[in-house]
């Protein structure tokens, strides 16, 4: 089973890619139907909020009035913090009972209202969230029959924009019309979820090519969302997770390949995590077991890899070991390149001239074996160290 993040701010269009994937096969575990489901009259979650916020949130028929529970809950943090803390803990159990209950080769789509705020996004091989500019999701609120001020409110209580911008794997724009975000998800969807989904159950990489591009500057926050994937996943097994390679250097081209290293105590830790990865979608390339040495003993360039599942952000996962000349050299790298300019521009000079070549990797190993020592020699003359 894959499981995907879905999440979009009140009057986004969450609900419209929600019934777009479930359209086109995903099973789409709703959040907001959950969180009425949890506090129907009779369950435990109703009991708890009457206790907490009054018998007057009741309609006459026992049920829950939802714009009396929001004209109490909404009013301050302290309140919505109450509210939450009845409501998401149940939500979370209700969610994993229906997600436990799906066959294997499901693709399950978490549709989460508050996927920020709760902190579950790294724990998605893939997150989509969808967006609006505020008016245009105020102006459909009213349209649902919610006054403005209203709208309004429950648009400054869920998290800002920037947040879930930076959670998001997929951004997907509705600002147009309700066919054209049809569209996007069903394109998403075939051409990005389902890959994802296959490369992840049958274990296997995602094939790029070694064009270099220009520095693009959303690489470093990619690859922010990478390391709290991984972090995530493989927690106290890990010493430390880091954005390594040319994507790490602000300002140099580069493959558009996120390159990030994981840090262990040892290589049987390495195997450790082989299950942990492939599931947020990094499996491992069992034909790659070290580096090339520059130094020293060939067996402390040994190493493990894996390989991103998306076709959508290719990234490369090395896997080495603390004090290790490869794991300590791939952290001096990025440094050198940017305290030296002149270093850098050779660098990318060296790619581009082995792009043509007919072997990439040796091409440009051999510059590397010369720059791992003028690096070094940086590191001793200025203090630097891992």
């Amino acid at each position: 089973m894959i499981r995907i993040g879905l999440t979009g701010g009140i009057g986004a269009g969450k609900s419209t890619v929600a019934a777009t994937f479930s359209e086109c096969g995903g099973i789409v575990v709703d959040g907001d139907v959950i969180a009425r489901e949890v506090v129907k009259p009779g369950t435990e979650g109703l009991a708890q909020l009457v206790e907490t916020f009054g018998d007057d949130i009741l309609a006459p028929d026992g049920a829950l009035n939802r714009p009396a529970l929001a004209a109490k809950a909404f009013v301050d943090d302290e309140q919505r913090t109450k509210l939450n803390q009845i409501v998401h803990p149940l939500v979370g159990e209700r969610r994993q009972e229906i997600i436990d209950a799906v066959s294997e080769d499901a693709v399950v789509v978490e549709d989460i209202p508050l996927l920020v705020e709760t902190g579950m996004a790294p724990t998605f091989p893939l997150v989509v969230v969808v967006t609006a500019d505020e008016d245009t999701r105020v102006e459909r609120l009213i349209k649902r029959g919610m006054d403005e001020a209203d709208a309004r409110a429950r648009i400054k209580a869920q998290a800002p924009e920037e947040q879930r911008r930076a959670i998001a794997d997929v951004l997907l724009d509705n600002s147009g019309s309700q066919g054209e975000l049809v569209e996007k998800a069903r394109d998403l969807w075939y051409n990005r979820v389902l890959p994802l989904a296959h490369n992840i159950r049958t274990r296997q990489r995602v094939q790029y090519d070694y064009k270099l591009v220009p520095y693009d500057a959303t690489w470093l926050e990619q690859a922010q969302r990478i390391i709290k994937r991984i972090q995530t996943a493989c927690g106290a097994k890990v010493l430390r997770v880091d954005h390594i390679g040319s994507t790490a250097v602000p300002g140099m081209d580069g493959k558009d390949v996120i390159d990030i290293q994981v840090t262990v105590q040892s290589l049987d830790i390495a195997d450790e995590l082989v299950d942990p990865l492939t599931n947020v979608g990094y499996p491992r390339v069992e034909g790659i077991t070290t580096d090339t040495p520059h130094a020293g003993d060939p067996v402390v360039w040994s190493k493990r890899f894996h390989a991103a599942a998306d076709p959508g952000r290719p990234a490369n996962v090395h896997v080495r070991v603390d004090g290790w000349p490869n794991q300590q050299s791939a952290l001096l790298f990025p440094e050198w390149l940017k305290a030296v300019p002149e270093a850098r521009d050779e660098y990318v000079a060296v790619k581009r001239d082995a792009t043509a070549s007919r072997d990439y990797v040796q091409a440009k190993e051999r510059w590397l074996s010369d720059a791992y020592h003028r690096a070094w020699e940086w590191a001793n003359v200025t203090g630097w160290r891992p």
